[in-house]
């Protein structure tokens, strides 16, 4: 009896340890799972991470090293962005067909014909009269000729123009018999946009179009004045550009008046350092802010300098404004427009596509971002093919509109139930899930382009005006002071606005510093628009 009861004790105790034992390797195992999934989990974080910085690392490589045009290498199953002909086959097995050319004109080889609207001086080469004669006596006869061509150019032309003005007084009265007349009679000084200085208009146009067309910054120009002989500096030059944007304000509020009367106005901004700015670190980042609107044949390119890029400068540019705002996706501008209810704010189409352009190009063959694209690629060729018809006359404005819903309105509805069935599966930190996520978030902005047509898919246009900004801020660098960037503002204003309405910019810079001296009411200053300045070449405006 006691041996059984010792027998079952020791079993009780044995179960006991074996139950222990049981629990506690459950307990390790949990602990070991636990942390074997926190590991996971921080592996599949670590693991996320790097693949974002090799996509930021490979993007940053292709950037560097790789042609800068949205466009794709086409291999057999995808065509380029925005090509000419149809989307080549999906199925590299299908059968092509051949058809036959009978005739083809190839294109000229050598060198282009020097432009004819080029004056031309003209030397004829010919034998001499003893040259004429042949052996048996007969007089030659002349059967054609050979000519060629070289372009010839002289260094630009630099004289000073020097004006006298007699002095006339009257050496009997001294002048006391006209006392309301001045003693010593002289013609007064032909008006000046810089009076009292050695400035005409040909070399403010000059010194203005070397810096904001050719984007030369003044201090080269001082060394190049100094190389042919003459003493101009930098300040010099920074001086009257600020004396001449100070004269040409009245032209300046004539812009922003008018830009504001157009149906569509499209803005960009871009960073700009001036390095005098009262209470702010020389470093600082300031804006340029960008807006192109006004009449559809008559458009204004405005420049506008600001310390910051946020939403109530845009808002203070805008104020007074009714119609369609195009731009990016910066929701500065949202900021902005929120108590402005007669703007309506459109996206960006080309922003989107560049998000899939980026997530494909590194991505081997393209990968899911090229399908994006490819939707992209058909809204842009619908745009291209109808707005073709309407300069051939094909279709008015109004068919233009209706085929342009009834045509782009499938491909945006698949695009979106495309756009819908990947976003959950890709990360939203990676560049396809930026891509994705940035078409979803402005979708109904990105389709709005559809209402007018005065719309284009994309806010291109402003972005295009900008870009000489963004060229000649790689060779100045910085502006000294606030005033030196607006007035900068002005310059950039005048000549995007000249080639914006078919102007060489040269040409109306001269025309304008030469008439605005004389303008003195509302109306002439009217006159001085890009428009309007060389309807009358009369002197005075």
């Amino acid at each position: 009896m006691q041996l059984e009861t010792l027998d079952a004790t020791a079993a009780n105790i044995i179960n006991e340890i074996i139950r222990n034992y049981e629990q506690r390797i459950k307990e390790i195992n949990a602990q070991h799972e636990q942390q074997y999934q926190s590991l996971k989990k921080d592996f599949q974080e670590y693991h996320h991470k790097y693949l974002i910085i090799k996509e930021q690392y490979e993007l940053l490589i292709y950037k560097r090293f790789v042609r800068s045009a949205e466009q794709l290498k086409a291999d057999e199953s995808q065509p380029l962005l925005f090509t000419e002909g149809e989307a080549k086959s999906e199925s590299s097995k299908e059968t092509i067909e051949y058809t036959e050319v009978k005739s083809y004109k190839r294109n000229k080889k050598g060198r282009k014909a020097i432009d004819p609207k080029i004056t031309r001086i003209v030397t004829t080469i010919d034998l001499p009269d003893s040259e004429k004669t042949c052996a048996c006596g007969a007089t030659l006869t002349r059967i054609g000729e050979e000519t060629s061509e070289k372009l010839v150019i002289i260094p630009m032309d630099i004289h000073v123009e020097q004006t006298i003005r007699p002095k006339y007084v009257c050496r009997k009265c001294e002048g006391t018999e006209e006392e309301e007349k001045p003693t010593v009679r002289i013609m007064p000084p032909e008006p000046s946009i810089i009076p009292k200085s050695i400035v005409s208009p040909g070399l403010l146009c000059y010194i203005m179009t070397q810096k904001y067309e050719d984007h030369l910054p003044f201090y080269r120009q001082e060394k190049q004045f100094k190389r042919i002989g003459i003493r101009i500096s930098r300040q010099d030059m920074c001086n009257w550009q600020q004396k001449v944007y100070l004269f040409l304000l009245p032209l300046f509020i004539l812009f922003k008046q008018i830009i504001k009367t157009g149906p569509v106005m499209k803005m960009d901004e871009t960073t700009l350092q001036v390095i005098k700015e009262e209470g702010r670190n020389y470093s600082d980042k300031s804006y340029m802010w960008l807006a192109r609107g006004g009449p559809p044949d008559k458009t204004i390119v405005l420049y506008e300098y600001r310390e910051t890029r946020a939403g109530e400068n845009a808002k203070e540019l805008l104020e007074g404004y009714t119609g369609y705002l195009q731009t990016d996706g910066y929701e500065g501008y949202d900021t902005a427009i929120k108590d402005m209810p007669g703007i309506i704010h459109v996206g960006c189409i080309a922003h989107a596509r560049r998000y899939f352009f980026e997530a494909a190009a590194i991505t081997k063959g393209g990968g899911t971002a090229k399908e994006g694209m490819e939707y992209i690629r058909k809204l842009y060729q619908i745009e291209r093919e109808l707005r073709a018809d309407i300069e051939k006359e094909k279709i008015t404005v109004e068919d233009f509109l209706k085929e342009r819903k009834k045509q782009a309105e499938p491909v945006l509805n698949d695009f979106k139930a495309w756009l819908l069935k990947e976003v959950d599966g890709v990360p939203p930190a990676c560049l396809l899930g930026k891509a994705i996520r940035y078409s979803l978030n402005q979708w109904d902005k990105l389709i709005r382009y559809l209402e007018s047509p005065y719309l284009t898919p994309d806010n291109n246009d402003s972005e295009n005006a900008i870009r000489p900004f963004v060229l000649g801020r790689k060779n100045w660098l910085f502006n000294q002071t606030p005033g030196g960037a607006e007035s900068s503002c002005g310059m950039y204003s005048l000549i995007e606005t000249a080639k914006q309405n078919g102007l060489i910019a040269r040409d109306y810079l001269m025309e304008l510093f030469e008439k605005a001296p004389y303008a003195s009411s509302p109306e002439d200053w009217e006159k001085l628009l890009p428009w309007n300045i060389f309807k009358n070449k009369q002197k005075n405006p």
